[in-house]
């Protein structure tokens, strides 16, 4: 199969791009395209065959459901059985942005769609492509991340066209992502609100106005997550990555120090430092993640990062932890299942 890869604008998409990449969608194919998250690789949500092709592109266990994406607030009623007051508050407040809400299906959304599960998991990206694709294509569109799945994902076309060249009809480029990590999944059909996963909306935000929001305890190591995508391996690059937590000055030594016995051993070892700490690095390859005190910076580089060590060809990832508050949480949950949770924590 011959992949296009088409460039639009991410500001203001044109009208034939997307009608093309619509008719795609709507013929049962494959598109991947731009979020404001990491790109997404889209299908017909009502489409079970449709969304069984996204399984087989991206090798994706069956029980790992899909998030539908729509265009309008208005569009989820056909796709859920109730839609709670707390749910149209969050909409209000969070939509479009990055946020996915989980409630119990309708009938018209396929099991497929769903990993098999009588919920489904819907949110309105703000993206301008995305926006416009799913309001051209006419029906709500299922997509995961565009990557093969237990890989970082991506964050801009280039990534999407390693991984899934050959695999999809269409890859619509529309720039590099802004948030960078993937939306926080937030299950509503429960007593209390729970995260399944962080991301770009954060949990201080959502505690704002909800009073009372809870993190899955299988967020930690050891503990089974509720859901199932999340027992799954994620983001992982080729080489072993090691997360270093604690006091700065304290990472940067600690980290120093096992880059230095690594290359002594006659290996290659990349650095995932942060912009404050980067100068102190004199072993391996460095990169700078993003500023520490802005964890937006970070979020959005984080996965490209991680390719550009599996590019290079490093044997080993050792990078620095960052803060939990606000989108920190997102950016350590990703990376701590980056290295497989493991962990070095300093005092």
């Amino acid at each position: 199969m011959e992949t296009k890869l088409i460039k639009v604008n991410g500001k203001q998409p044109d009208l034939e791009s997307i009608r093309m990449a619509a008719d795609v969608i709507r013929r049962g194919g494959l598109v991947a395209f731009p979020t404001e998250t990491v790109y997404g690789l889209g299908a017909n949500a009502l489409d079970g065959d449709a969304a069984r092709k996204i399984y087989a592109a991206k090798n994706r266990p069956q029980d790992n459901p899909l998030i539908v994406h729509i265009s309008a607030c208005e569009e989820i009623k056909g796709l859920v059985k109730d839609l709670p007051e707390r749910a149209q508050i969050l909409m209000e407040r969070f939509w479009p942005g990055p946020l996915t809400l989980i409630l119990e299906k309708s009938d018209k959304v396929p099991y497929s769609t769903t990993g098999g599960l009588d919920t489904v998991a819907v949110r309105m990206p703000r993206h301008p492509v995305a926006q416009a694709l799913i309001k051209e294509s006419g029906v709500p569109i299922a997509a995961p991340s565009a990557n093969l799945s237990g890989k970082p994902s991506p964050t801009n076309a280039q990534d999407v066209y390693e991984d899934m060249a050959g695999r999809i009809e269409m890859i619509l480029d529309g720039g590099p992502c802004e948030v960078g990590v993937e939306s926080t999944v937030l299950d509503l059909t429960g007593d209390v609100p729970m995260i399944l996963r962080p991301g770009g909306v954060t949990i201080e935000e959502l505690n704002e106005v909800l009073g009372r929001v809870e993190l899955d305890p299988g967020l930690q190591p050891g503990q089974r997550p509720k859901s199932p995508g999340q027992k799954y391996r994620h983001y992982s690059p080729k080489a072993p990555v090691l997360v270093v937590e604690g006091p700065v000055e304290a990472q940067v030594e600690k980290i120093t120090e096992m880059a230095k016995e690594l290359s002594a051993q006659g290996k290659k070892v990349g650095i995932m430092a942060t912009a404050q700490t980067r100068k102190f690095y004199e072993t391996g390859y460095v990169f700078s993640v993003g500023d520490r005190n802005a964890p937006l910076t970070i979020s959005a580089n984080l996965f490209s990062v991680l390719r550009k060590f599996d590019r290079i060809g490093v044997d080993h990832i050792l990078a620095e932890g960052i803060p939990e508050s606000g989108l920190g949480l997102a950016v350590m949950n990703r990376l701590r299942k980056a290295a497989g949770y493991n962990i070095i924590k300093l005092e």
